[in-house]
């Protein structure tokens, strides 16, 4: 019987294939145990395959990293950005059912940013990868917070500290749906972070 052959595929797919399986390995495992060889077995490929499209380990866990790092923030920037026919109100909500929907809280990706929170060796790779991104989606944020103080005309209200206290409720909600899910549901999170919001912006939400 003739062997069958390995399906060939697009460089980028493959790329995808070995991401996605490090993301497996990351949250079953843990950061500090991954090997190529572990992530190969994953996925499925040779460790030839791996070696030839990121070389080393490291290289491999930090695109890993910039690859969950991009969807969250690009998909979170899109929204704060808005469409020419999205209001405030319809941004606000779209932002909140996407940083609580089912892609950004999936436990696997949730494992890989907070294991590089969590490891102390890993903190600067976290910082030279995501730092930027993280500061423009702040930026972003207070932005459209400033619009819809603006807007509704909310007198007192502090665009920056609205911000960086919802931010830091999101990833505090992210942390409890990935260590304690049994005592807090998503529809519970949504629900958290939406009083948060309306209790700022009223008529926004």
């Amino acid at each position: 019987m003739p062997k069958k052959k390995r399906q060939i595929l697009p460089k980028e797919q493959r790329r995808q294939q070995l991401i996605e399986a490090t993301i497996r390995c990351i949250a079953r495992d843990g950061l500090g145990s991954i090997t190529m060889h572990m992530v190969t077995q994953e996925a499925g490929l040779s460790l030839g395959i791996a070696n030839l499209h990121f070389k080393t380990k490291d290289n491999l866990l930090k695109e890993t990293l910039r690859s969950v790092a991009e969807e969250y923030h690009g998909g979170q920037i899109a929204i704060m950005e808005g469409h020419r026919t999205a209001g405030l109100a319809d941004r606000l909500a779209s932002l909140l059912a996407f940083q609580l929907g089912r892609g950004v809280t999936q436990r696997q990706k949730m494992a890989v940013w907070f294991a590089y929170y969590g490891e102390a060796g890993a903190r600067p790779v976290y910082q030279k990868i995501v730092s930027a991104s993280d500061r423009m989606a702040a930026l972003k944020l207070e932005s459209l917070f400033t619009d819809i103080i603006e807007e509704g005309q909310y007198k007192d209200a502090n665009p920056a500290e609205i911000a960086m206290g919802y931010s830091a409720l999101i990833d505090g909600l992210h942390l409890a749906l990935l260590v304690t899910p049994r005592e807090i549901s998503k529809r519970q999170a949504k629900a958290i972070a939406r009083n948060f919001l309306h209790r700022a912006f009223p008529r926004h939400i």
